[in-house]
């Protein structure tokens, strides 16, 4: 990231399953109990909100459209997840949901819905003065498809092609994506 220079007017965009917590292997995180921080996920959060104007979230919740999870437990796993990342001392201003089943979906990453709702929301926000952080590649071509700088955590795709040019950068985690602005 030596190359960009992060100020107070970017705007981070974070997924959530895979890049703040652990996601389910072949299934979805229901219920609080199953939403487990990655180590350093909020320290990590905590870097960014003294580097970043917005931090946003942005996650794709197929469960939700599948009935599997329910929109009340999705509130009470979002609003778990700002409480413990507010208590550490970071902030996040916003999470945007799609819980499309249809890949399709205007909202559904990588199709760039979600962002046009941040913006929408956050009239200032500059596509091109943002950071898209995720797990797979849908987070890269989302990111790609706004025009922000791609971060790719391989946390679930470990033999992902680094030189894949929807790839901007590549950190083993949050945190040391946070250590190395």
């Amino acid at each position: 990231m030596s190359q960009f220079i992060i100020d107070n007017n970017w705007t981070l965009f974070l997924d959530r399953d895979g890049v703040i917590n652990h996601e389910q292997h072949l299934g979805y995180v229901n219920i609080w109990n199953e939403f487990t921080f990655y180590s350093g996920a909020e320290e990590a959060i905590k870097i960014f909100a003294g580097r970043f104007k917005y931090i946003i979230v942005i996650t794709n919740q197929r469960g939700v459209g599948k009935g599997i999870t329910t929109l009340d437990n999705l509130g009470q796993i979002h609003q778990n997840m700002k409480d413990a990342i507010t208590k550490s001392g970071g902030r996040i201003d916003a999470i945007y949901y799609c819980a499309d089943i249809d890949n399709a979906s205007p909202n559904r990453k990588p199709q760039t819905g979600m962002a046009l709702q941040a913006k929408n929301d956050f009239n200032d926000i500059d596509f091109t003065k943002s950071v898209m952080v995720g797990n797979n590649f849908s987070d890269m071509e989302f990111g790609r498809n706004i025009g922000a700088t791609t971060i790719f955590l391989p946390t679930t795709i470990i033999d992902a092609n680094y030189a894949d040019t929807r790839i901007d950068a590549v950190f083993n985690s949050l945190y040391d994506f946070a250590q190395s602005l």
